[in-house]
This record gives C-alpha cells, sequence and structure tokens, in this order.
C-alpha cells in the first residue's frame, strides 16, 4: 500500500505532500499519523527552516475519510470514543502546525473542504491556486465543522467564518485573497513556482530570528494590549541579543551615506 505522504527536502525547505488522490486526500487516522511522525521529526531538525504543506491530484484535502466516521460510529465497541479518539488526533495535527518553528505554507492547488480547510488555515501561509476553493461543508450533511472553525475563525472575521459554517458555501480563491485567508494567488501553472519563491525568501533569512518572531507573533494574537507588547518587548530583547543580529545592526551602521540597502 502507498504511503499517504510523501517527503522531500532541499535548500532548507521540506515539502510534505499529501500522496492519497484516490481517495481525495482524507484525513483518515493512517493520514493524520503520518502528519504526526513527520511534523515531530522536523519540529526537532534544525536545518529546516521552512515547511511546504501541498497534496497530490485535484483536491487538496476533502476532510475526514467519512467511511472511516460511520465505521467507528456503528462500531458496537467504539461509537463516541472512537470518533473522540479521531477528532483528538486531528486536534493534535492541527496544534503541532501551529507550533512548528518553522513557518509552513499551505499550497492549495483545488478543494480544501472541512477539516481539509481546516488544515490549511492552521498553516502560516497559504498560498493557492486561482481555482482553488476553500469550504466547511459539513452543514451539507447534517454535520456542524465545529472543529475546522477553529482555524477558520483564527483566519478569517467571525462573522464570515460562522456564514460558510452555516451555508456551505464555497469561498473561492480570489475572495479568499481579498479576505486575507490566502496570502498569495497564482495561475495553476505557477503554483509550484510561486509557493517555492514564497519559501526560499523566508529560508533566506536567519533561522533563529524566524523561529524566535514565529513564537512571538503567535504569542501575542488574542492577548490584552499591556500583555501584547509584554510578550512582544521581551522577545525583541532576546532578539536584539542574538550575535548575529547585533552584526547585521552594525554592518547597516557600517554603511556609506547614500549606499543602497
Amino acid at each position: 500500500m502507498a504511503a499517504p505522504l510523501t517527503e522531500t527536502r532541499s535548500d532548507g525547505i521540506v515539502t510534505l505532500t499529501l500522496a492519497s488522490p484516490e481517495t481525495l486526500n482524507a484525513l483518515s487516522s493512517t493520514m493524520l499519523r503520518a502528519l504526526a511522525a513527520a511534523l515531530d521529526r522536523i519540529g526537532t531538525d534544525e536545518t529546516i527552516r521552512v515547511v511546504i504543506l501541498k497534496a497530490e491530484g485535484k483536491v487538496f484535502s476533502a476532510g475526514h475519510d467519512l467511511k472511516e466516521m460511520q465505521a467507528l460510529r456503528s462500531a458496537p465497541d467504539q461509537g463516541r470514543a472512537g470518533l473522540q479518539a479521531l477528532f483528538d488526533l486531528c486536534a493534535r495535527v492541527m496544534q503541532q502546525v501551529h507550533a512548528l518553528p518553522q513557518p509552513v505554507i499551505a499550497q492549495v492547488q483545488g478543494v480544501a473542504t472541512a477539516a481539509g480547510c481546516q488544515l490549511a488555515c492552521s498553516c502560516d501561509l497559504i498560498v493557492a491556486s486561482e481555482t482553488a476553493r476553500f469550504g466547511v461543508n459539513g452543514i451539507n450533511l447534517g454535520l456542524f465543522c465545529s472543529t475546522p472553525a477553529v482555524a477558520l475563525s483564527r483566519r478569517l472575521a467571525p462573522g464570515m467564518a460562522f456564514e460558510l459554517l452555516t451555508t456551505g458555501d464555497f469561498l473561492p480563491a480570489a475572495r479568499a485573497h481579498a479576505l486575507g485567508v490566502v496570502n498569495r494567488l497564482s495561475p495553476p501553472d505557477q503554483l509550484d513556482a510561486e509557493t517555492l519563491a514564497l519559501a526560499t525568501s523566508i529560508a533566506a533569512k536567519d533561522p533563529e530570528t524566524i523561529r524566535l518572531g514565529k513564537r512571538a507573533f503567535q504569542a501575542q494574537l488574542g492577548q490584552p494590549l499591556p500583555q501584547a507588547y509584554a510578550t512582544a518587548s521581551a522577545e525583541m530583547v532576546t532578539n536584539a541579543l542574538f550575535p548575529q543580529t547585533a552584526q547585521g545592526i552594525q554592518a547597516f551602521i557600517d554603511r556609506k551615506p547614500g549606499k543602497p540597502s
């Protein structure tokens, strides 16, 4: 049986690819466990500077494996406990993506729906094809996408997120870009290049500073203003004391007047 997830590395950038197009890259327990293991490895590897998360086929991910959910629901020894274990595993993977020291870029080439939308929105950045669509469509099956709502509502205005959750409508890539869900739009045939260009730009920066910056950015979100500034100020002090930062500042000071930066 083919591995549900593939991994490639080049120049400090690791690409994880959901490789189960025959299931529309469903986030089955097998896929989720493969993602969890890969993220565990990546998080402790200081040679990796950026992570790209992409998918094979026409669909980024259709969300949970509905056949697996139905089997768990009807199994006499599973029921609620089996479904709870599945959703707990999914929540743990989403939090792993969020907590990964390296920036994570979702490359969305097609439909990202339900838990697939959740996975994309759990990443730090999204580069999407102009033909991509985002949705939390469980309501169409009588299942409110409560867990995908956690990631979506942290990336999109609550009112807009709730509209998608209650209507089951799709959000086209252009609209997602206008609303700030998507960072960059790309023609389908240039999606790989556009994503790699963003990843390469980030990978060229000091990795220790990027890791600190991601941690500081996430920590201050949602904090009251005084606490947010206290958090950010402490991280700025730590960052300013890095030897490489001191060298960068001194190099800037030492530049001749009028020399381009």
